[in-house]
């Protein structure tokens, strides 16, 4: 599998880790790990800024692959694969219509935001 295939696949299992969020017979701890996963996957803060060359973006080649992976394998098999099916097919209508998913988002970016704000003109 080269690396484009890896990336397509890893862009289709993020949605999946989402949808496990969801899922009754996912265990609290993998539901926790799904999170982090999910959170540090659409998060605009990296652990390593992209700015750094090349590690910068050793965290979005290495670690989130990591993370999903992890995350994969302790996701009962039965759940796993009915999560993958409704990721294909979650995207078939157009973007889904919850807006309300990157709250989350806005808030970090306005909280660091006003933090140099403050730090600047106070």
């Amino acid at each position: 599998m080269n690396l484009k295939e890896r990336a397509k696949k890893l862009k289709a299992d993020v949605p999946a880790v989402f949808l496990v969020l969801k899922d009754k017979r996912t265990p609290v701890f993998v539901k926790v790990m799904a999170a982090v996963t999910v959170a540090y996957a659409l998060s605009p803060i990296d652990l390593i800024p992209d700015f750094i060359p090349v590690l910068g973006y050793l965290d979005d080649v290495i670690l989130l692959p990591s993370m999903i992976a992890l995350v994969i394998k302790l996701i009962p098999d039965n759940v796993w694969s009915e999560c993958r099916e409704k990721s294909e097919n979650m995207w078939a209508d157009g973007k889904p219509k919850r807006w309300y998913y990157a709250i989350p988002v806005v808030f970090v970016w306005a909280v660091i935001i006003l933090v140099i704000l403050k730090a600047v003109f106070f």
